[in-house]
């Protein structure tokens, strides 16, 4: 039993430090390539976030060191460079799971690479080209279709609704689980917008679609969706969200008018019984028959 138990341990010990090993062997290139290309480019101008060509002229190492492992713990330190960067770019930055030394390796290719056009066209390159082409009626639709659930994306992956709300009459709203989508596509731009849904930088959604990735089309739709949501939004005055518009077919709306429909049923009926009750007090009674009886 010792034997095994001492086998197993070598075993699983070995398979540990390989991989390490393995992972340590990444390069700062390749480490950019998976996590940091989503939302950045080298010289090839601001995405989702900065441009990152000469960052490190920019900033100190041992800042970035702490920002690029966790910026919001930066953010809550009252750091007030990380505090600007979340205010001009509307986001703030996942935190990684990289050691210091991964983290120099990436700083050290970003410096390597400069801003050459390679280097640029390569990073900023979406998973699905942006097009300038204003959207159709018939994307917009499809988009807030697949948003609500009613079209189930192609590879399966939940509807974006069941963590995200956008506020819209034509649309029920969602959850709250992340980040409020109304304003997603004016905050950080159609190619912003492309990107995350093409190779999402941030952990649970990730995971959530790690099997059951987008197509193209899919991203086109619900962007287009997203950039009429916004507009639409941009737009509209507070107090028609939810009332007069989209009467037919808005679940609030409905909603509201059944609740008063409700209110005036039950206020006739209280009229009603309330006509039947005695003028006179229960008292009167018992006084007139106890007289009655003498």
């Amino acid at each position: 039993m010792i034997h095994k138990n001492v086998v197993g341990f070598l075993v699983v010990g070995g398979l540990l430090i390989g991989s390490q090993w393995a992972f340590a062997q990444e390069s700062g290139e390749e480490i950019f390539q998976q996590r940091c290309v989503v939302c950045h480019s080298i010289g090839g101008g601001r995405l989702v976030g900065p441009d990152l060509a000469g960052v490190n002229d920019r900033r100190p190492e041992d800042w970035l060191l702490k920002y690029i492992k966790s910026p919001q713990t930066l953010v809550n330190s009252g750091d007030k460079t990380a505090i600007a960067l979340v205010e001009e770019y509307k986001v703030v930055m996942p935190d990684n799971a990289l050691s210091d030394g991964q983290i120099k390796a990436v700083l050290a290719h970003i410096k390597e690479t400069g801003g050459s056009p390679a280097a640029g066209s390569e990073a900023a390159a979406p998973p699905a080209q942006a097009s300038a082409a204003a959207p159709t009626p018939d994307e917009i639709r499809l988009g807030q279709d697949l948003y609500e659930g009613r079209v189930r994306f192609a590879n399966g992956g939940p509807a974006c609704s069941a963590c995200h709300h956008v506020s819209n009459d034509a649309v029920i709203g969602g959850g709250i689980l992340a980040k409020d989508l109304t304003t997603s596509f004016s905050r950080i731009g159609k190619r912003g917008v492309i990107s995350i849904l093409g190779n999402s930088p941030f952990r649970v959604m990730e995971l959530a679609y790690a099997q059951s990735p987008f197509t193209d089309d899919e991203i086109h739709a619900v962007v287009a969706f997203l950039e009429f949501a916004d507009k639409r939004h941009r737009f509209e005055k507070p107090s028609e969200h939810g009332w007069s518009t989209y009467i037919g077919g808005s679940i609030t709306a409905g909603m509201v008018i059944a609740g008063a429909a409700g209110v005036v049923v039950l206020l006739g009926f209280y009229a009603l019984v309330g006509r039947r009750r005695k003028k006179r007090s229960v008292n009167q009674d018992i006084y007139d028959r106890q007289v009655k009886s003498e």
